[in-house]
This record gives C-alpha cells, sequence and structure tokens, in this order.
C-alpha cells in the first residue's frame, strides 16, 4: 500500500485573550479594508480598461501604508494583508474564467471575520501556535491530534457570528493510507422524503434538521425585529441568538453529512450520483427551503474530496438522464412520470419503486460512463450531449 501525501485542513476552537482577541479584531478589519480598497482600484481601472494585477496591488498597499489616514495598517501582520490581494487575486482569476461571478466588496457586519497566515507569520513549536504580534500562544482545543510529523503550512483564523474562534491548520498528511480497494459500487438518488435512495435498496431519510429548529428561529428571529436597529447592545444580543440557532442547525447538518460520505466512501470503490443544478432548484419557491436544508452540493462536495483522499472514484450522471421514467430491468422508457407517483409497474412487468429504480438506473449509466472513458468536465449543451462526468481519484505517490 502506497502513502497519499494529501494537504488537508485541521480546524480546532480556540479561545483568545482579550489581548489576542482585539489583535485579531483589528486584523480582521484591516484586512476587509485592504481587499476593499484593492477591489476598488481594481474596478476603477477595469472601467478604463486596464488590468491590474496582484503585485500592483501589492505596491499599492506599500503606498497606502505610507499615507496618515491608513497608518493603522502598519500595527497589524503584514502577512495577512498580503494574502488578502492574493484572495482577491483568485477571485478575478475565476471572474475571467467564467467560475464565479465579479468579486464583492467586505461588509463589515455580513462579511466573514478571517485572516490567514504563512510560515513568516507564526510559530508552531510543542504543539504551542503563537501568531505574529502576539506574545503569547493561542489557546487550542486540540480536540485530535494532527498527523504525526506534520507541519502547518499556513493557518487561517476565524471568528463566527455566534463570536465562536477557530483556527484551520493547513498540513501535508503524510500518514494519509488509500483504502483498500473493493468491487462494490453504488448509484445514488437525492431526494426530499428521503435525503438518499441506493441502488441496494436503502434509503436514508431526512433529519430535515432547518425544520427541526423552525420555531426557535423564528421566535429568534421576532426578538431581533422588535430591537431598534443600530449598534445598542440589546440588538447585538438579540442578533446572536438568531446566529445560534442557525449555528446549531448548520452544525448538526454537517455532522450528519460527515458520517454518511464517510460511511459512503468507506464501502464503495465507485459512487455515481446525478449533476444537480442545485442553484437553479432553489429558485422554486414552494422546494427552495426544503432543498437548501438538504444540502446536497454539500454532500457532493464531501464525496468528492473524501474520494480523493481515500482512492475512490466519484462519477456525476447528466442532471438530464431518465432515470425516473427508465425501466432498469428492460430499459423501456415511460413518457410521462408526474411526482406524486412513487411506484409504478412496466409493461415487462416489473414493479419498481421510483427512487430505487432511479438509484440503479443511476449506477448503470455512470458504470458505463466510466468504461467507455467519459469526460472529466461536463459539456453538455444539446440533448445528445455528453452525459456524464468523473471525478478521478487522487495519483498516489510512491
Amino acid at each position: 500500500m502506497r502513502a497519499s501525501h494529501v494537504k488537508r485542513a485541521f480546524r480546532y476552537r480556540f479561545y483568545p485573550s482579550d489581548a489576542q482577541a482585539a489583535e485579531l479584531s483589528r486584523t480582521f478589519g484591516c484586512v476587509r479594508k485592504v481587499y476593499n480598497l484593492a477591489l476598488a482600484a481594481r474596478t476603477e481601472a477595469w472601467a478604463r480598461q486596464v488590468r491590474v494585477n496582484y503585485n500592483q496591488t501589492s505596491a499599492m498597499l506599500t503606498d497606502w501604508k505610507k499615507t496618515e489616514e491608513l497608518a493603522y495598517l502598519n500595527e497589524v501582520s503584514s502577512v495577512p494583508l498580503q494574502q488578502a490581494l492574493r484572495h482577491l487575486q483568485v477571485a478575478f482569476t475565476n471572474f475571467f474564467a467564467k467560475r464565479a461571478g465579479y468579486p464583492r466588496f467586505k461588509s463589515r457586519k455580513k462579511s466573514r471575520r478571517s485572516a490567514e497566515y504563512t510560515t513568516s507569520a507564526f510559530r508552531f513549536r510543542d504543539g504551542e501556535l503563537t501568531l505574529a504580534k502576539m506574545a503569547e500562544p493561542l489557546d487550542i482545543v486540540w480536540s485530535r491530534p494532527l498527523p504525526q510529523g506534520a507541519v502547518p503550512s499556513s493557518v487561517s483564523v476565524s471568528q463566527d457570528a455566534v463570536g465562536r474562534w477557530y483556527v484551520s491548520l493547513l498540513c501535508e498528511d503524510p500518514c494519509g493510507q488509500p483504502l483498500p480497494a473493493t468491487d462494490a459500487a453504488i448509484g445514488i438518488d437525492a431526494g426530499l422524503d428521503h435525503l438518499l435512495t441506493l441502488s441496494t435498496g436503502e434509503k436514508i431519510s431526512n433529519p430535515r434538521h432547518e425544520r427541526r429548529d423552525r420555531a426557535r428561529l423564528a421566535h429568534a428571529q421576532r426578538q431581533l425585529a422588535r430591537k431598534a436597529k443600530g449598534d445598542g447592545a440589546n440588538r447585538a444580543k438579540a442578533r446572536r441568538k438568531v446566529a445560534r440557532v442557525y449555528a446549531r442547525i448548520a452544525d448538526r447538518r454537517r455532522d450528519h453529512l460527515h458520517k454518511l460520505t464517510t460511511r459512503l466512501v468507506r464501502e464503495n470503490q465507485t459512487i455515481v450520483i446525478e449533476d444537480l443544478a442545485v442553484r437553479n432548484m432553489v429558485k422554486n419557491t414552494g422546494l427552495a427551503r426544503a432543498i437548501s436544508d438538504a444540502a446536497w452540493s454539500q454532500l457532493r462536495s464531501m464525496l468528492e474530496y473524501k474520494a480523493q483522499w481515500y482512492g475512490r472514484e466519484v462519477i456525476a450522471v447528466d442532471r438530464w438522464f431518465p432515470s425516473s421514467r427508465l425501466c432498469s430491468a428492460c430499459g423501456r422508457l415511460q413518457q410521462k412520470m408526474p411526482l406524486q407517483v412513487r411506484t409504478w409497474t412496466c409493461d415487462c412487468g416489473t414493479t419498481h419503486d421510483r427512487d430505487v429504480n432511479a438509484a440503479k438506473n443511476i449506477l448503470a449509466v455512470g458504470l458505463t460512463a466510466s468504461v467507455c472513458g467519459a469526460g472529466v468536465r461536463s459539456q453538455r449543451k444539446t440533448p445528445g450531449g455528453q452525459s456524464a462526468t468523473k471525478q478521478k481519484p487522487l495519483q498516489r505517490e510512491p
């Protein structure tokens, strides 16, 4: 068995001292300010049909620090400020490649509070992490150990809307091992009544985390709506209560998806899923809330990166493939299949459960695409276009 060298982020909660919290809050503010200044400069240049790259914004940062108005930028570590410019460069790269929209300005109240430190801006010794401009190490709760011999290449510090502090250490994991190869393959049909239906016939229930806390969320939101708008302490307290409910929902959803995807990746060599257009599906006002709560995009993302870690394969079948209307026994295609029809009988005499039949068809077409060598990126533009995409497992080093 050959070891895999995969970069993985290990996230921990920590409890900063008052001085550390103040320093990090200043850093977050400076990062946001530099990002917005650079975005404004690049937007203005773009209006004049002039391209501005990272090196030019880095030179601008040096000039900004020399001004009296922005002299406070010198009070924090320069590394997170430079990383903010690099993040902006990545955002523009994705925009020009049509993978994302135009970068947006960061908001003091709504944007994520975070800062990234590279190796020159932190010290990691004997299990203690000390950031630049700080005299004492962070009080980290080591809920799980780092891989033996792992050294962080970068550190990201963040604070969520509830006020919880997190540190994420990006390390190369030299101890990772691909799982033993197996012949097991499975097709997955995503749904709302059941979160997933497997080609084996198993149905995984949908926990509906948001619906379970909907009454508590509505109460917290009503309390917030009664508070006068502004920076008052009572409104801030009410806002944190709303954020706490949202965090509880997100934490439970993430925990459930991690356990589910880890199990699927461990048990199967090949996993076939549908290439759902979730962004378009949530435009359905009647189902948007339920679809968002199901978190299909997050589930797919977890399956793909865990498959890369452990030497598995994920195949995405074209979203227009008629998996529900196709008989998995004889291949006959039904002309119509309304959503309220949950079981149906084909002309060949086979009675199907709608979701199980869809999962079987998804598995069959995914395995066919794998054998025939479907492309890695979907390029379907017409009904006769490419039918599946393939997520290749990570290449292993000897």
